[in-house]
């Protein structure tokens, strides 16, 4: 149980492209247009991530999009992707690097090593941008200071075991400690100062802490796991004024989105497998589904919201084996559009391009 979160059932790869609901998409060879980019995981162990780009204006979808355009696949395991300061960064886990490339082609630009002297792989989880630093947590109890100018890691900030998501309010970067690969699991969410890029402090928060979210008022929001048997799941949050839980609640989250004064989250391995809206206050249910149109989303797998049209993604693993898909609702929950990644395989990232 200690790999749930990226070790799943190995498959052979369903052949082909698909596109969204309306057209066959072709492999872009030109700059790409406003849409999105979607980071299809893969299946551990298989090195077949692939990276998907939808086009807003065409409604067309061009599967497998970076191996086209590099004549080369990512490798194993893509566990986060960002757009920031006219980059793609892709982080991979197993393979341990992150990919840099250009933004609006996907070409290659430098792979970051995420590997000791000695060649042991440190496993990069998740990335978050802040002032011209990219900032990507390891599990190697690490969070890594990239410069996003020359492309190398500036320093390495001890925090907890097996760092995992983190969130950023003001100048402090919160980082969820899970301690997936020790005995024991963590408990503690680590404090990092964005000046000096040291950790501070830690705050208990709840047993294998695993997402984070950071709300406009100084609240940050941890969904904790547990340990798979005697200790739920709960979701605990967290004031950045007095560093210490102000509410928590038996219940199982996955990935956490705050947008518009709410929480949204997806039910996580141990959960409903819907999305909820959550009230920030006492964390009380707005919608037991946001769905509100009957839209069937078999496995609610990453969940992105997109800031300027409010526009909620929610990628679907399906059975975590065959071709995933992507839904865009609006706010009220109803569906805009939705378009397959085959061949790509649990798509867990939606990152937003506009030209």
């Amino acid at each position: 149980m200690k790999q749930i979160r990226f070790i799943l059932p190995l498959v052979a790869i369903i052949a082909g492209m698909a596109s969204c609901e309306k057209d066959n998409a072709t492999i872009a060879t030109t700059k790409v247009a406003t849409g999105v980019y979607v980071l299809n995981e893969g299946s551990f162990n298989n090195n077949n991530t692939t990276l998907t780009f939808y086009n807003f204006n065409t409604g067309t979808a061009s599967t497998d999009f970076y191996s086209s355009v590099n004549s080369s696949g990512l490798g194993d395991t893509g566990n986060d992707l960002l757009v920031y300061g006219g980059k793609l960064y892709i982080v991979m886990s197993v393979s341990s690097y992150v990919e840099v490339a250009d933004v609006t082609t996907a070409k290659s630009i430098k792979k970051i090593s995420f590997k000791t002297a000695s060649n042991v792989p440190r496993q990069p989880r998740n990335i978050v941008g802040y002032k011209g630093k990219v900032l990507v947590s390891a599990y190697d109890g690490t969070v890594a200071v990239i410069d996003t100018t020359t492309l190398e890691i500036e320093k390495n900030i001890t925090v907890g075991a097996n760092p995992e998501m983190m969130a950023i309010y003001g100048d402090k970067l919160y980082v969820a400690n899970s301690g997936g690969f020790n005995p024991e699991y963590d408990s503690t969410i680590s404090v990092v100062n964005l000046t000096s890029f040291t950790e501070e402090k830690k705050i208990t928060v709840g047993l294998n802490p695993y997402s984070v979210a950071a709300d406009n008022v100084g609240n940050i929001y941890v969904g904790c796991s547990g340990n798979y048997t005697a200790v739920g799941p709960k979701l605990v949050k967290v004031s950045t004024v007095t560093n210490s839980v102000i509410k928590s609640a038996d219940t199982a989250v996955g990935k956490i989105q705050f947008f518009d004064g709410q929480l949204f989250a997806t039910g996580g391995y141990l959960g409903v497998p819907y999305v909820r809206a959550l009230s920030t206050t006492d964390f009380s249910q707005k919608s037991a589904n946001f769905i509100t149109d009957g839209t069937k989303v078999t496995m609610p797998y990453g969940l992105n919201i997109d800031a300027n049209s409010g526009d909620v993604y929610i990628t679907d693993a399906k059975d975590y084996k065959t071709s995933g898909e992507v839904f865009c609702f609006d706010m009220t929950g109803k569906k805009k559009f939705s378009f397959k990644v085959t061949p790509g395989i649990n798509p867990n990232t939606v990152a937003f391009i506009r030209q």
